[in-house]
């Protein structure tokens, strides 16, 4: 497990962040918190960070596969959220 100091400091800040206005988002972001984030390379950290910055209904569609991302290292993330819920 990897053990940077951005995700000492930051990560309780990332899961509020991932909080949002529906259930299935928070599972979904929180999901990829919990299992991917402390693992990640510190650029998909900070992209995840930064992907939490979209409206949710742009992120839903991202997640169900109605739209894509323009930026390739949110898609990659999308891509693992949909992969381990089976989307």
């Amino acid at each position: 497990m990897r053990c940077s100091t951005w995700i000492l400091v930051d990560k309780g800040r990332l899961r509020w962040r991932a909080r949002r206005g529906t259930r299935e988002l928070d599972a979904l972001l929180g999901g990829w918190l919990d299992e991917r984030f402390d693992n990640a390379s510190e650029a998909e950290q900070q992209a995840f960070d930064e992907l939490l910055d979209v409206q949710d209904p742009d992120l839903w569609d991202w997640v169900m596969g109605h739209a894509r991302p323009e930026r390739p290292d949110w898609q990659a993330i999308i891509d693992d959220i949909r992969a381990r819920h089976r989307l």
